[in-house]
């Protein structure tokens, strides 16, 4: 029996058999999602629409289009960094070259914050520090709907791109992104203090995947030799602008959580909770003044 792709005579369905074919080819890992995501981009039409009507013609136009963002992809290259978006906590991102693709390993910042401070209705201050896309504190805006978010980025490049996000969302009322090196220009106390800062160690970054190492700015990725660069200058800053009752969310790389808790310990943080992400692997180290 023919299934949804058998595309005999069919020019949408042999269009996403032969880029399935070729994903597949290629290694990736879901051929046949990312070929309909990939035709989307191409024609408009959604993977419903695909399905329903996939005894239609394609123009040669879009078939061209189709064919070489299909190439792209095979060649490793993100499907978020091709069409341009990201989806994080359940929002759509622009991602450009000079922002890091937001991960959903990420989110786990955004829950522990969440589990922190429930009360969604408190004007919480947020900080934000290496924002890159924005989609930390624009994640954490949505859900405090009277929080205020400041957004740093030493790349003016990657603070106009968040400014746009928060634009986009709708939340730009409520955002104030800035252009600096980590807290400097700031003065005063923020209840929410967020980071998902480089911390891959220099000499792995030439031995990740090439979806990262080839598309992900270095300078979001590479953390110094041990990876814990990032850390050692933002124990200091987050300890001087953390509100006595604020809470610290530093995103951390695999087997970095207990140094990271000995950086925040030595600048006299307490630590509150180490929590994993979906695969178990302790992600988000949490933190706040010490009591008295």
């Amino acid at each position: 029996m023919s299934g949804p792709d058998d595309a005999s005579g069919s020019a949408i369905g042999k269009a996403l058999c032969a880029g399935t074919a070729t994903l597949r080819q290629a290694g990736i890992d879901q051929p046949r999602h990312e070929a309909r995501l990939l035709l989307e981009a191409a024609s408009g039409l959604s993977p419903a629409a695909q399905l329903s009507d996939r005894h239609a013609a394609l123009a040669d136009a879009t078939l061209q289009s189709f064919h070489r963002l299909v190439a792209r992809r095979a060649a490793q290259e993100p499907v978020s960094r091709i069409l341009g978006r990201r989806e994080f906590w359940s929002l759509a991102f622009a991602v450009t070259p000079d922002t890091l693709d937001p991960r959903p390993d990420t989110e786990t910042v955004v829950e522990a914050v969440l589990a922190a401070r429930p009360d969604r209705a408190a004007p919480l201050r947020v900080l934000d520090l290496g924002t890159g896309t924005g989609c930390i504190v624009l994640a954490l805006l949505h859900e405090y709907r009277h929080a205020l978010g400041v957004a740093v980025d030493r790349s003016p490049a990657a603070i106009a791109v968040a400014q746009g996000n928060a634009r986009a969302l709708g939340l730009a009322d409520r955002f104030l992104p800035l252009a600096g090196d980590w807290a400097a220009a700031l003065t005063g106390a923020f209840d929410v203090i967020v980071s998902n800062p480089p911390y891959i160690p220099g000499g792995e970054i030439a031995g990740l995947a090439p979806e990262v190492r080839c598309h992900d700015p270095r300078d979001a990725l590479d953390g110094g030799a041990d990876g814990l660069d990032a850390y050692r200058a933002l124990a200091s800053c987050v300890a001087r602008h953390i509100a006595p009752d604020g809470v610290i969310a530093l995103e951390v790389g695999a087997g970095q959580a207990p140094a990271v808790a000995a950086l925040l310990s030595a600048a006299h943080l307490r630590i509150h909770d180490i929590r994993a992400d979906l695969a178990g692997i302790p992600r988000c180290v949490v933190a706040g003044q010490q009591p008295g």
